[in-house]
Formats: C-alpha cells, structure tokens, sequence
C-alpha cells in the first residue's frame, strides 16, 4: 500500500518552507518581469494596443462567423475604434510599464510557482501522487496558458469593442485613461488563466471530499445560467460572441465533473484494496 512520508515537521518548520516558497516564487515572477521590462515596446505595440486596432484576428474570426450564422453579428465587419488612449498623471507611464512586467513576469513563471507549490505539498502525499508531479505541472500550466489565450483572444476584443464603443450621449467622446485600459486587459487574462484551472482545483477539493459529482450535477443547471449570464456581461448583445464564450466554460464544468468522478472511484477502489 502507498505510504505518505513519515518525516514529521514541527508547525515553525512549516512556516520556514512557506517563507523559501514565496521568496523562491517572488523571486521567479521578478526575473521573468526584468526580461519582459525591455520588451516593453513590442508588449505594448504589439500585444496590449492590438486589441484596440480594428483589423485584429478576432474581430476578422468574429466577421467571418457572423456572416455564416446570418446577419445578427455583422457589426464585427465595420469595427470602429473611435477612442484615444492618455496618461492623465506623471508617473503614469512608467507604472503602466512596471506593473506590465510585474504582470508577464507572473504569467511566464506560473509553471515554476506551481513547481514550488508541489513541492511545499509533496511530503503530505502517497508515494503514488507524488509521481505525478510532472503530469500535474504540465495539465496545470497548459490550463492557466489556454485561459490567458482565451483570455486576450476572445474576452479583452469583446470587451474593448462594447466598452470603447457604449455612449450614454453623442455629446461624451471616451478618452480612456492608460492605466484603466491596461486594467481591463490585465484582470481579464489572468481571471481566464486561473478559471480555466477550474478541472485542477475540482480535482483537489474531490479529494479532500469537499466536491463529489452527484454535487456537482445536482447544481449544473444553476452553473448553466450562472455561465450564460458571466457571457452575457462580458460581451456585447450578440448570440455568436456570447456562445463563444460559453461553451469553453461549458466544457471546463463537464470535465470537472469527470474528474470529480473520477477521483471517487479511485478512492473507493483503493479503500477497498486496503
């Protein structure tokens, strides 16, 4: 039968590891955002303001789309972007630019925080889990790199085109601050990143039997409507945006439940074993 490991730390040598984890992990997130920091013309001109260009891929998709399912999302083939960007305070610049490194430093060093947060978890497991490591490392940091696609692809155009776009009055022209559009890019990449590690994090809470998939289908109609509504807030009035951004999220619940599933027969087999 697997065994955990029998070392027993004292509740002060956990907190030590704790402390050498989030310096380890700061210091990853630190080196990562030195490198981005002089990248900082190609990050802004050619990821963050793309966005804002109206010839960006996914507003061509988005065209290409609703020209096949019909005329309801058209406004995709005439996008206008009719806002300018401005930095309203002295130092606004250069925070956009730290907090910008500091943000892609954490996205290119997610796979080496999550090797760390294995590692302060390792001795509390079986023999067995512990080989997964690099199984877990890899799903984990595929998930968190999809989302930040995802992200950055689908969610920010679709936000930025409604957004830049709503008036309340002709007579109000939207003169966006720096640090509110790169706000908007940053909380809606990183929010995508960490919800798409939804399956990872079901997997946790099944087996520490907080989460069972008898749950977790009792409560999918109300997950259902939750989803639609989260698509609908995030995207403009349009059937083919809304879908688009549903059924990701769709998917991510059905493979919660899966492995929510998954993880109780396994450990219903192994009590039976033991």
């Amino acid at each position: 039968m697997a065994k955990k490991n029998t070392n027993e730390m004292s509740f002060l040598d956990h907190l030590e590891d704790l402390r050498w984890l989030l310096i380890r992990c700061t210091l990853a997130i630190m080196i990562a955002a030195a490198v981005a920091f002089f990248f900082v013309d190609y990050i802004f001109d050619n990821i963050l303001f793309a966005p804002r260009d109206p010839n960006f891929i996914t507003y061509q998709w988005f065209c290409e789309a609703s020209k096949f399912f019909g005329a309801a999302g058209e406004g995709f083939c005439d996008i206008k972007m009719d806002f300018t960007i401005q930095s309203r305070v002295m130092s606004g610049q250069f925070n956009a630019h730290i907090w910008t490194a500091i943000t892609a430093g954490f996205i290119l060093a997610f796979p080496v925080i999550l090797w760390e947060l294995w590692k302060f978890i390792r001795p509390a497991l079986y023999d067995k889990e512990r080989k997964g490591a690099k199984l877990f490392i890899f799903i984990s940091s595929v998930l968190f790199f999809v989302g930040v696609l995802f992200g950055y692809y689908i969610i920010t155009p679709l936000s930025i085109n409604f957004l830049a776009n709503y008036q309340v009055s002709a007579q109000i022209h939207n003169d966006i601050d720096l640090d509110s559009y790169i706000s908007l890019i940053r909380s809606t990449t990183l929010s995508c990143g960490l919800v798409f590690e939804l399956p990872v994090i079901m997997f946790f809470l099944s087996k520490l039997g907080l989460v069972t998939p008898t749950f977790l289908r009792t409560y999918r109609k109300y997950a259902i409507v939750i989803i639609l509504i989260l698509a609908a807030i995030v995207t403009p009035p349009d059937v083919v945006s809304q879908i688009t951004v549903s059924i990701p999220l769709l998917i991510l619940y059905e493979c919660s439940i899966f492995i929510s599933g998954w993880v109780l027969k396994t450990k219903q087999k192994n009590e039976q074993l033991s």
